[in-house]
């Protein structure tokens, strides 16, 4: 077994322990960390109250999942409406949309708009580093993961510093993919499992 592959084994080893710990049956236990709402609210759907019955899967999928290239066709339509007429990567944010590597970014803001927006970065991230991620957010930042969809979501809400309103993050990784999205006072219902069912079927 090489370093590498023992680095992985290892890593998964400690996310399953990990995910044991914080499912949603512990979401709001003595860990002190908040129960987590996610950008599916924006994120937590009724499938984070479900038991873990799912890991990544120790061997890499034979053939790549495609990226995404389009921010509004991976959303529903019921998501869509959640969003109304908020406006999507204006220049005023900076860059957005397919990247040179590839990764899709989707900026949901109003630039008029003092904080609410939601951001997601879907690109590509092998299973070590994702794990090595997932497990760092658990041990360091107090996110809670659960194992839905085929694949591993970490997420965390907190208060925003300035405004009465929640700030929140909600990460899921799948067959080297990773969808990363941050929010401010910007959560549609729905909105990450629109786009894992876009992209994974």
């Amino acid at each position: 077994m090489n370093a590498r592959l023992a680095a992985a084994c290892a890593a998964t080893l400690l996310l399953t322990a990990v995910l044991t710990g914080c499912g949603p049956a512990d979401a709001g236990g003595s860990s002190g960390a908040p129960k987590p709402t996610s950008s599916d609210e924006a994120t937590a759907s009724p499938e984070a109250s479900d038991s873990p019955t799912a890991s990544p899967s120790p061997t890499p999928p034979s053939k790549a999942v495609a990226l995404p290239t389009d921010c509004r066709a991976i959303l529903s339509a019921d998501v869509l409406s959640q969003l109304g007429e908020t406006p999507l990567n204006d220049a005023a944010f900076g860059p957005s949309g397919v990247g040179s590597d590839g990764s899709l970014t989707c900026i949901w803001a109003d630039p008029r708009a003092d904080t609410t927006r939601l951001v997601t970065v879907i690109s590509r991230m092998n299973r070590g580093p994702a794990l090595d991620m997932l497990n760092a957010l658990v041990a360091n930042e107090g996110f809670s993961c659960f194992t839905p969809e085929g694949g591993t979501r970490c997420e965390k809400t907190w208060p925003n510093e300035q405004y009465p309103v929640t700030d929140g993050r909600t990460l899921f990784w799948r067959d080297d993919v990773l969808i990363d999205t941050r929010y401010s006072n910007l959560a549609p219902s729905g909105y990450t499992s629109a786009i894992v069912k876009s992209i994974f079927g």
